[in-house]
């Protein structure tokens, strides 16, 4: 049914997928760009994924090679504190965070559009009212709507 090389192609699929897109620019609500990538500094998370957890440092400064990430960042790290840049995972700071991770890892569709979701056609496949009314809950608290630009 399957061919030896789908499971580790799917592994190395979801792996790259985590590390190197979901978790450095969640949670996609920023246009900013001093803020709209995050840094999750640590020696561990630097080994396992080359670097991709001072992801910001590429946004900010695109020539500076992956392997060199990490240096800079420590020499721009009091420029990044005062522009309130985002150095840490992200995902455990509140209900909410923890929820949308586990929405994401789970389901992974999010609509950039309120009110014109792909998903709200599920709404009228539901069966009552009150689940209707659920689901077009989550949708909406799903949705990624940039936050307004700062001055």
């Amino acid at each position: 049914m399957f061919n030896c090389w789908f499971a580790p192609a799917l592994l190395v699929g979801v792996t790259l997928g985590l590390f190197f897109d979901y978790l450095p620019h969640r949670p996609f609500n920023e246009r900013n760009r001093w803020r709209n990538a995050r840094i999750y500094p640590g020696k561990t998370m630097n080994w396992l994924i080359m670097g991709q957890n001072y992801h910001l440092v590429h946004h900010l400064w695109p020539s500076i090679p992956w392997f060199h990430y990490k240096p800079a960042y420590e020499a721009v790290k009091p420029l990044l504190d005062r522009k309130g840049s985002p150095q840490r995972l992200g995902i455990y700071e509140s209900c909410d965070d923890l929820l949308n991770f586990l929405y994401d890892v789970f389901l992974g569709i999010r609509s950039h559009r309120r009110s014109r979701s792909r998903l709200r056609n599920l709404a009228r496949i539901v069966p009552s009212r009150w689940a209707c009314r659920q689901l077009l809950h989550v949708l909406h608290r799903t949705a990624v709507t940039p936050l307004p630009r700062r001055p």
